[in-house]
């Protein structure tokens, strides 16, 4: 009896006991010796990346993580050993081009910062023991960003990386990685070629603004026409010469350039979205007309056809009252810009001319078939209606002939058709006597007066 427990040996239960200490000491044993992360994608606190976080570079760390590497750097260290090249912090804070580096800090340029940091890194583990000979030459390594970089070794004991010279040889050693520092930056030439690209971009300069040719009240046609060469499409539009009105435009425009494309309309829509970003404060604009929409390319093509366009532009203030709900519906963004978009040629001066003279003025837009009204308020131009009215705030940010930019402060929006039965207002209409009567009423006097009293009883 003493040597089982309800039916179980002692010896089974010492053999169960010692199975469970051999599994709890398997469990506190570390399951990943060599440093890298686990599949959990915790990173080990003798990792390498740990370790350049906790370094003094501190510029590369903080760029890492402004850069929104660290789980891509996980990912690296945790499928191999990784060779960090880092620049010094002098490099970074002083020796580099300061409109290089407000490149690389923008938000719409993380690709290129990325591609920038991933040049740095190799995917495999390589010491300063590992360099090549001199003899040898340059040894070509595959970085994290698909481009690879040369490691070269000289005669007197130099050792460079691509441009860049080894200064602190094995400077972090640690089991899934090694940091070595550099000299100076490395730049892979795709980010080269992006900030190139972009500071051409920003090198072009608008038109300068001109007023719009003047135009005869009476008669509607210029007050000094400028000689017309020979193909040229004609200054003023059909429309105008057919329907002259308050609702078209005052200034002229030049008609469709068929299918020859006759004028670069892309070059100038790129021409005054530059405008509106060195102009300040419409900046979402400019980013719904080229990054959320397509409507710049749409109106490269209207302009290269021949046809003139007027851009009210809501200010970024403006912009931002949007509520999500106007934006989140397929197409809103398009839609609301469609409604400040005019296909006539107006400046601020044919505007307020034209509210001056006819009061209220009816705009076509491109979101057909709303029209965008304008009027005279405090010496400016007023446009929509009640609430949802905007102001002219910045007029004439961009005229060239064929676009026109006028700055608003407010997003303008159709006013709402309501189908609503009015109720005829009752109308009191006095009563006229018929004819008949006033002979009766004759008569009775006529038979009153002949024979008494008894005619007059007999009319009433």
């Amino acid at each position: 009896m003493g040597s089982s427990i309800y039916g179980v040996s002692s010896s089974h239960i010492s053999l169960f006991l010692f199975f469970s200490f051999l599994s709890l000491s398997t469990a506190a044993l570390p399951q990943n010796p060599s440093g890298k992360s686990s599949p959990s994608g915790q990173i080990n606190s003798n990792s390498v990346l740990v370790a350049l976080l906790d370094s003094h570079y501190t510029e590369l760390a903080e760029l890492v993580e402004k850069a929104l590497l660290l789980q891509t750097l996980e990912e690296a260290v945790g499928k191999h050993n990784i060779t960090i090249f880092a620049p010094r912090n002098e490099a970074l804070e002083r020796q580099l081009d300061p409109e290089f580096k407000r490149f690389l800090l923008e938000p719409g340029n993380l690709k290129s910062l990325q591609s920038l940091l991933m040049f740095h890194i190799i995917p495999k583990r390589v010491g300063s023991h590992q360099w090549p000979d001199p003899k040898t030459g340059p040894v070509k390594h595959n970085t994290l960003c698909n481009d690879h970089i040369r490691l070269t070794s000289q005669s007197t004991g130099k050792k460079t990386v691509d441009s860049a010279e080894l200064v602190r040889p094995d400077d972090v050693i640690r089991p899934d990685g090694v940091i070595h520092g550099i000299q100076q930056l490395l730049i892979p030439r795709s980010v080269i070629e992006d900030f190139n690209r972009r500071r051409n971009l920003r090198s072009i300069t608008a038109v300068l603004p001109e007023g719009a040719p003047e135009v005869d009240p009476r008669t509607h046609r210029l007050k000094n026409p400028a000689p017309i060469p020979v193909g040229a499409p004609p200054v003023l539009p059909i429309y105008d010469a057919m329907a002259p009105g308050p609702s078209l435009a005052p200034a002229p425009a030049p008609g469709p350039g068929g299918p020859r494309h006759h004028f670069d309309g892309e070059s100038q829509v790129k021409d005054f979205i530059q405008t509106l970003l060195h102009y300040g404060g419409y900046n979402e604009m400019a980013d719904i007309l080229v990054n959320l929409t397509s409507l710049a390319t749409e109106m490269g093509r209207l302009v290269s056809e021949g046809y003139v366009i007027t851009v009210l532009a809501p200010n970024d203030e403006a912009m931002a009252k949007l509520t999500t709900d106007q934006l989140s519906e397929p197409g809103a963004p398009e839609q609301i810009i469609y409604y400040h978009i005019i296909p006539e040629y107006q400046t601020e001066e044919s505007m307020y001319n034209a509210v001056r003279r006819f009061g209220k003025v009816k705009y076509d837009t491109l979101r057909l078939p709303h029209k965008v009204v304008a009027q005279e308020a405090d010496g400016s131009v007023k446009f929509g209606h009640g609430e949802g009215s905007a102001y002219l705030f910045d007029p004439d940010i961009y005229t060239d002939g064929r676009i026109s930019v006028q700055g608003i402060d407010g997003v303008l929006f159709p006013e709402e058709e309501t189908q609503t039965v009015k109720k005829p207002a009752a109308v009191k209409v006095a009563s006229k006597p018929r004819r008949a009567g006033k002979l009766l009423e004759v008569g009775c006097w006529m038979l009153g007066s002949l024979g008494g009293g008894s005619g007059f009883r007999w009319c009433q």
